[in-house]
């Protein structure tokens, strides 16, 4: 099931679910304050350094296009720091790093009712699986933002990239309410009865997260600089080769299929930036979350990305070395924490063994 809105031109959407965003960061003030804006009754909780920032600006959210932020003054939107707060919420989006799901999940345990339905909005493929764990059973649906959003600073917030919201099909009302009001906000939304296949298309999307972080480059660079794209293109082609090894079941979550996204990386410059702004628009701005992350010192999720496919291919018997390097010299900058190394393309071609 897909719906389809334009930004900018939404109903109102007061009669909703009450929503709650667990882990209100870049990409749950967005969803979650797009939502508020029209009338949406959302609880975001936060860290105090967000809310804080949020309580002195306001939030101001601005999308690909030339359409008129969206803003909230300050004092408007609900934002706190304790889970307790979302105590009554009926739908819960999960939006923390994937090293805190556990722990978002027991907390969201402690507080919500049973009748709750929590959402999980977060990189990687078993986020969805662990929360089940910790929830009882409660419903727990997986889901897929397939955009990147910047934070400017000051409250401002800006999707840098285009992109379904993808969340799992559910008979609940007010899941179906949700999708309904994220539709009319302006989000192209799908609910799919599986996931799992384009959470796998995703992941993919998400390995140029590392090279990113590692390089210090934009997203849109990476994809026309010859060195950064090959390499990118060596990264895809390993993971996509561990799928068809596994048997693992990838669905397109844009006009083209995985399996082309290495080819289309070696075209020629003209032809490339042809074919992948059919694939996504992207925002100069645009940066991977994992860049952010070393940035401000934080564990990053190259585990739950570059890491799923190390660990897919030993479970067929494969090796990915490709995709194990990245996640070593990640971590390595990690313990380093001095931000991203800078590595130039020259400089990862060589420590990856890729040939030129």
């Amino acid at each position: 099931m897909r719906f389809r809105s334009g930004f900018g031109y939404a109903r109102g959407v007061q009669n909703g679910p009450r929503i709650g965003v667990m882990g209100a960061g870049a990409i749950g003030l967005y969803v979650g304050g797009s939502l508020a804006a029209f009338g949406g009754d959302v609880v975001l909780v936060g860290h105090e350094r967000l809310r804080a920032e949020v309580a002195r600006y306001g939030l101001s959210l601005s999308d690909l296009g030339h359409a008129p932020p969206r803003r909230i003054p300050r004092g408007v939107l609900r934002y706190e720091t304790s889970a307790r707060a979302l105590a009554d919420r009926q739908i819960v989006l999960v939006c923390v790093k994937s090293a805190q799901t556990i722990e978002a999940g027991e907390l969201l345990g402690s507080v919500l009712s049973n009748e709750a339905t929590v959402v999980s909005l977060q990189n990687g493929v078993h986020n969805a699986d662990l929360l089940r764990g910790v929830l009882g059973g409660r419903e727990v649906l997986g889901g897929i933002v397939g955009f990147n959003v910047v934070a400017r600073g000051e409250g401002a917030f800006r999707r840098a990239t285009s992109g379904p919201l993808v969340i799992e099909a559910s008979r609940n009302p007010h899941v179906d309410a949700l999708l309904a009001a994220l539709s009319r906000v302006g989000f192209d939304v799908v609910s799919p009865r599986d996931v799992r296949p384009l959470q796998w298309s995703k992941l993919v999307m998400n390995l140029n997260n590392a090279v990113s972080a590692l390089s210090d480059r934009p997203t849109a660079e990476l994809l026309v600089d010859d060195g950064y794209r090959h390499v990118l293109a060596a990264v895809i082609e390993e993971a996509v080769g561990i799928f068809k090894a596994s048997g693992t079941k990838v669905e397109r979550l844009g006009p083209l299929p995985v399996a082309a996204f290495a080819t289309v990386l070696r075209l020629p410059k003209p032809l490339l930036r042809l074919v992948t702004r059919a694939q996504v628009k992207i925002d100069p701005e645009a940066r991977s979350s994992m860049w952010e992350d070393l940035r401000l010192r934080r564990r990053t999720e190259v585990e739950e990305l570059n890491g799923e496919i190390v660990r897919l291919a030993a479970s067929c018997g494969r090796v990915a070395p490709i995709n194990a390097r990245i996640v070593e010299l990640v971590h390595a900058a990690e313990d380093a924490a001095n931000g991203s190394p800078v590595l130039s393309a020259e400089a990862l071609r060589t420590d990856l063994g890729l040939r030129r």
